[in-house]
């Protein structure tokens, strides 16, 4: 990767990963793009635009202009208002992403597309879920994310489109907020245990989910653009996690150093129903082999910086 191109930007991912390449790549080699308009650090920190990428000639001109060779394409739906909004999720993230797709191929640029362990449903082996294996998915999310691996896979091999992807688990961050995701609890019940000393899951208890910290999601995007096409046997929808948690370890993880943090519920019955579809935890093993993936934080270290971040950030902003 020398030009970047990021869409979807100011998401949970963009919203960190623009800074992360802007470190690696120069901050003028990478150019944040959003359907509105962007702000702050992703906007002063570098080159930015607004796009819709359903608007295939603004998005090939785009590309074009900054002679990009790398397409981060992040723009997308989250599960839960996905299903509140059939015909925008479709939209978004099925029409959008083949016009990403048709941009790469037009610009000669490779591509990078964000699955996620949505593309499983309930026919999906749960625990050990193996790289290939059933894909039944019940939510559009789900449809969409395996529509797009295969399309994915269809580019590079009638096109020579250089497609790669990963499909991410709960990613944890300290920075972004949530985004309607199912897995979002877990992002959630840090920022309550330091504003408030106690978080009420959406999510039951017992209901274990593959998570990623931010960081580690941050090099495995990197790592694999970065990796040796000769190696990749898979190319697109890698399996990558770093731990399998339910809210009840993540609350005794906090309790180590908030001992008097309260976890509740009040479970929602759609996201409920989601996280029920979803392995419990995934083989990455696919991941590792073929181009290095190797995480760095577990929970405890995770819990660790996390809330060692937020207490900062609280504590800045009461001395503001």
């Amino acid at each position: 990767m020398k030009r970047i191109v990021v869409t979807g930007a100011s998401g949970q991912i963009g919203s960190e990963l623009v800074p992360h390449l802007r470190r690696i790549y120069g901050a003028e080699a990478v150019l944040a793009t959003d359907l509105r308009p962007l702000k702050g650090l992703l906007a002063e920190g570098g080159p930015s635009a607004s796009l819709d990428v359903r608007d295939g000639k603004a998005f090939s001109d785009l590309v074009g202009a900054f002679r990009a060779d790398t397409i981060i394409h992040l723009a997308g739906i989250l599960s839960a208002r996905g299903e509140g909004d059939f015909a925008l999720a479709w939209d978004v993230n099925v029409n959008g992403s083949i016009t990403a797709l048709e941009v790469a191929r037009e610009r000669e640029a490779a591509l990078f597309f964000p699955s996620s362990i949505a593309a499983f449903g309930p026919a999906t082996p749960p625990t050990g879920t193996p790289q290939d294996t059933i894909q039944r998915p019940t939510t559009v999310y789900g449809v969409a994310k395996v529509s797009l691996e295969l399309l994915c896979d269809y580019f590079h091999l009638k096109f020579g489109v250089d497609t790669r992807g990963l499909r991410f688990p709960g990613l944890i961050s300290h920075e972004a907020p949530p985004g309607g995701g199912t897995t979002d609890y877990a992002v959630h019940i840090y920022h309550e245990a330091v504003e408030r000393g106690r978080y009420t899951s959406f999510i039951a208890a017992g209901t274990f989910l593959d998570m990623m910290y931010m960081p580690d999601a941050l090099d495995a995007v990197v790592g694999l653009m970065e990796a040796d096409p000769s190696r990749l046997i898979h190319r697109n929808a890698f399996n990558v996690s770093a731990m399998s948690l339910d809210p009840e370890g993540i609350a005794a993880a906090i309790g180590t150093i908030l001992p008097h943090f309260v976890l509740d519920y009040d479970v929602d019955p759609l996201r409920q129903a989601i996280a029920r579809s979803w392995p419990d935890s995934l083989d990455c093993s696919a991941a590792r082999e073929e181009w290095g993936f190797a995480p760095r934080y577990d929970l405890k270290t995770m819990t660790e910086d996390m809330i060692s971040r937020l207490r900062a950030r609280k504590r800045k902003a009461l001395t503001a």
